[in-house]
């Protein structure tokens, strides 16, 4: 289902420290929206020489075309051909077969909750019909006449209705469980261990039990999300005698723990109100829940470092049924772009994959919990606050850091004494750093902050506990340092074809001890790095020679895995490309197609490719609108040396009886937070109108809503009391975050509901100045990790000083600021003032960890 707050969910039922944990299951990925060839590499190269237990696949059912949007696969048309979004049959049953042959088991995701909406023809080639009730299997007889669900506080309603306009099918029939149990025997005789039944809490309990009964009673976790507030009957408790529940309240619960004091989850368990241990499935976030669908309120990949550590403690902790989150990267939770399907590339080629099986943090806490399981927690110590460590009787031993400074302490492990690697510190499990655990058992510990740290009996420097790199692959990740980064990290992109590359400004002198010189250094912590003994362009692991280079400017720095030869090629003056997308701003309605384009996108050494985040690769790409809303699609244009561009276009889009009723022809927000810009709200519902707004807490920071933009009919607030009045007072805000902003142009009522987004970043905070705006400071907003941006209008005047020019400035005091010595597109620290000739609004971005900036065309 999509968009809802009745989606799936995965939740944790906790136990108490001292408790035994259920019976071993391994710890699963969800490996959401890959390929079944792309699952079944994962499981021989990755997750079956780690150690995971399972993996979730999407629903392998025939279902509705549109792989553009995730939520496809969640629109079953039949339960007889097997031809979906991962694959056809045959790389289905290739892939369950080498997956349990590299001892991995394999769940599918099981719709069968309803059909889906509207007409066409599905992924295997079947054709339907909702308004008929057509489907290649059922009529109008199989399904339920109920209308659409109202009432969530009759389980009658929530079972027979419909959701979202989707057929729902008669599971209390005898027919249709036959369907989908004949369905479920296939795959289970296929080599499919269980299933995860999307959406259980639309159907009777004792109708989910009389299909899994028909399959042959097979392994199941239900999704039922336990909503405050609605009925008694739909709530986690009533499905646990059938099999395990997801109990959403774990995600939450951790979620504000690692927000708060993690001290507190030395209690975590039933007494949280949580379901029992061995009928609970839990993880820190699933896809739904990752996109603020169904509530929000979990840990994400866009908290960075506090979400590892809540998987590492979610693996380590003796509680429930774990699986872990893999998905992609998509930009603003407020957007239609939560809905984009999976990127087009080979899962973890590029950054857009999340990966986090991946993450040497995560990766191989799954050797912790097997080697762990079923052994009590011990030892317990926290600071009172945010630094915890606990064992698992004498088999292990993890500490976790959730704070900015250094854990320091001296701690007891309950393991003998030795000298025992830090599985978490490098991708092999013996590849990082050690932690020393003296004769009375107690590790001498210093751990940096927002990190983990975990050791095992029988894993030590002298007996190393084995495992490699990631299998198939020689580096998991790989950084380059030398005399032009301060010796610092610089990380490092890799390709399909495992080439990895990273863009660095030299300089051409190097420091106080010797010429310009880098080295690759995979870890980043030095334990393996990589140099040139011979000067021959063959890169020679442990080398104590560094690579020499006398060149100065940019350059593209590239080392090929399968021979270890690196290459720098010099990118001259190359600028970035211009990403034009046209139409910019349009209204659809809903069944709508649309043709944009980019081919009037251009380069100074020519555009070389084209990416829609829609998933077409030509100038031009056609996208249907088949859901009301604001939507946004964006095309990434990249040049022949590797330097990209973006430009988005956005579409509202209304149903077929015309725009949503509104009393305001158009509002705008305006007020500190956009330097009293005009940012257009976009009409969302009937008389609601919605923008996303980054405030960032500034002294008396406030806000007004403008109906044109011109401030002859504004609306404030003077009562203070969440409703307007025209001309009222600016209205004041103390938050800080990205908030979504609504306003009712009938009851002139607004609010203010905070989004849950947590990008990676170097900076506290960025502002731009310059000629454009006086030299005041325009506040810039963090969009993605690392990656600042503004609006700003320029008009190709400069000042008395000289002519148009502007620096980025940290504080907004020139206590730090940074400009562009070498005219190069990367900033340097106290740089010269940044000329530019540009007329028009440009799109000013600045990526604080490469200090690279771009201006782009709105």
């Amino acid at each position: 289902m999509h968009n809802t707050l009745f989606r799936t969910a995965l939740l944790a039922a906790v136990l108490g420290p001292f408790s035994q944990s259920a019976s071993a299951e391994g710890v699963m990925v969800h490996l959401f929206q890959w390929k079944f060839n792309d699952v079944a590499n994962e499981c021989e190269t990755v997750l079956g020489p780690k150690g995971f237990g399972g993996v979730q696949i999407t629903p392998p059912a025939e279902h509705k075309q549109g792989s553009e949007y995730w939520w496809t696969v969640y629109q079953p048309v039949s339960f007889k051909n097997f031809n979906s979004f991962g694959g056809s049959e045959a790389e289905l049953r290739s892939m369950i077969a080498r997956c349990n042959a590299a001892g991995v088991k394999i769940y599918a995701d099981a719709v069968f909750n309803q059909l889906a909406s509207g007409t066409g023809t599905a992924t295997g080639g079947g054709s339907y019909n909702s308004g008929q009730f057509q489907y290649p299997q059922f009529g109008y007889n199989d399904f339920h006449h109920s209308g659409d669900i109202t009432n969530y506080g009759d389980s009658n309603n929530v079972w027979n209705g419909a959701l979202y306009g989707m057929p729902d099918l008669n599971t209390g029939s005898a027919y249709v469980q036959d369907q989908i149990a004949t369905y479920m025997k296939t795959l289970l005789g296929w080599g499919v261990a269980g299933f995860r039944i999307d959406a259980a809490k639309h159907m009777a309990p004792s109708e989910v039990k009389a299909i899994l009964d028909k399959a042959g009673s097979p392994k199941a976790y239900l999704e039922v999300i336990g909503a405050g507030g609605e009925s008694a009957d739909i709530q986690p408790n009533r499905y646990t005698y059938i099999d395990r529940v997801t109990d959403f309240k774990y995600g939450t619960d951790l979620a504000a723990n690692f927000n708060g004091q993690i001290k507190n989850l030395k209690t975590l368990g039933e007494s949280w109100g949580l379901l029992p241990s061995d009928k609970s499935f839990i993880f820190v976030v699933n896809h739904d829940r990752e996109r603020g669908h169904g509530g929000g309120g979990m840990l994400t990949f866009m908290n960075g470092a506090r979400y590892e550590l809540a998987n590492v403690f979610m693996m380590a902790w003796p509680y429930g049924w774990k699986q872990l989150m893999s998905g992609y990267r998509f930009a603003d939770m407020g957007k239609y772009e939560t809905d984009k399907g999976a990127p087009a590339s080979t899962p973890c080629s590029d950054s857009q994959w999340n990966c986090e099986q991946r993450r040497p943090q995560i990766m191989n806490m799954a050797l912790f919990h097997n080697r762990t399981e079923g052994t009590a927690v011990s030892n317990w110590w926290d600071n009172g606050n945010n630094q915890i460590a606990f064992s698992r009787g004498d088999k292990g031993f993890v500490t976790i850091n959730n704070e900015s400074g250094n854990l320091v302490a001296s701690l007891p492990t309950g393991l003998p004494a030795g000298e025992y690697c830090n599985i978490l510190s490098g991708s092999d499990y013996c590849s990082g750093s050690y932690i020393t655990v003296d004769a009375s058992g107690k590790a001498g510990l210093n751990l940096a902050g927002m990190k983990a740290a975990a050791i095992l009996a029988g894993c030590t420097k002298t007996s190393p506990c084995g495992g490699t790199t990631l299998p198939g692959n020689k580096f998991s990740s790989l950084n380059i340092r030398g005399t032009h980064n301060a010796w610092g990290n610089t990380p490092m992109t890799v390709d399909a074809n495992r080439v990895w590359s990273a863009t660095i400004t030299f300089s051409g002198t190097g420091d106080a001890s010797g010429a310009q010189r880098f080295k690759f250094d995979v870890f980043g912590n030095w334990t393996e790095n990589y140099g040139d003994n011979e000067g021959d362009g063959i890169a020679d692991k442990g080398s104590s020679k560094d690579i020499l280079f006398s060149g100065a400017g940019q350059y593209r720095v590239a080392l090929k895995e399968s021979d270890l030869s690196y290459s720098l090629t010099p990118l001259a003056s190359n600028q970035a490309p211009v990403a034009v997308i046209s139409p910019k701003f349009i209204n659809a309605k809903l069944g709508e197609s649309l043709v944009f384009d980019a081919s009037a996108s251009n380069d100074d050494v020519g555009v070389t490719s084209y990416a829609w985040s829609t998933g077409g690769s030509g100038k031009t790409e056609t996208v249907l609108f088949d859901t009301l809303g604001t939507h946004t699609v964006t095309v990434t244009v990249t040049d022949a040396e590797g330097l990209s561009a973006s430009a988005s276009a956005t579409v509202n889009v209304t149903d077929s009886n015309g725009a949503y009723a509104s009393v305001l022809p158009t509002l705008h927000l305006r007020g500190t937070p956009n330097g009293w810009g005009t940012l257009a709200m976009t009409l969302v519902a009937d008389n609601q109108w919605e923008a996303l707004v980054s405030f960032d807490g500034q002294a008396n920071q406030r806000f007004k809503f403008d109906v044109k933009g011109d401030w002859s009919q504004n609306y404030g607030d003077n009562n203070k009391d969440g409703v307007a009045e025209l001309a009222g007072n600016d209205i004041l805000t103390a938050v800080i975050g990205q908030y979504r902003v609504r306003f009712n142009d009938q009851t002139l009522a607004y609010s203010l509901t905070p989004v849950s987004v947590g990008y990676a970043k170097t900076f506290p905070s960025l502002n731009l100045r310059g000629t454009p705006n006086n030299w005041g400071s325009t506040p810039m907003t963090l969009v993605a990790d690392h990656l600042w941006q503004a609006s700003v209008t320029f008009t190709g005047a400069g000042d008395a000083s000289g002519g148009q020019r502007f620096k980025f400035d940290v504080k907004g005091d020139w206590t730090q600021n940074y400009g562009d010595s070498n005219k190069d597109g990367v900033a340097e620290q106290t740089g010269t003032d940044i000329t530019t000739a540009v007329v028009g609004t440009y799109l000013v971005r600045f990526n604080d960890q490469t200090l690279a900036y771009s201006l782009s065309a709105q």
